[in-house]
């Protein structure tokens, strides 16, 4: 075998080993949410108030960003 036949080899495993990870952490992640403390966990977490609390620090990151 070349040496340009091997790097085609690598890139589609790589790409094959990418894909396999993003579909376990997404089956992970749905396992996850399906417990029935997780979804109550979720329904209890206001976001409206997430993202109030966060706006200042944000604002903040910008203010010393332009610095």
């Amino acid at each position: 075998m070349e040496r340009s036949d091997l790097n085609n080899a690598n890139d589609g495993r790589d790409l094959m080993f990418m894909f396999g990870g993003a579909a376990l952490m997404l089956l992970g992640a749905g396992l996850i949410l399906s417990h029935p403390q997780v979804r109550r966990f979720m329904g209890d977490v206001n976001l409206n108030g997430l993202v109030e609390g966060a706006l200042p620090d944000f604002e903040r990151y910008m203010k010393l960003r332009q610095m």
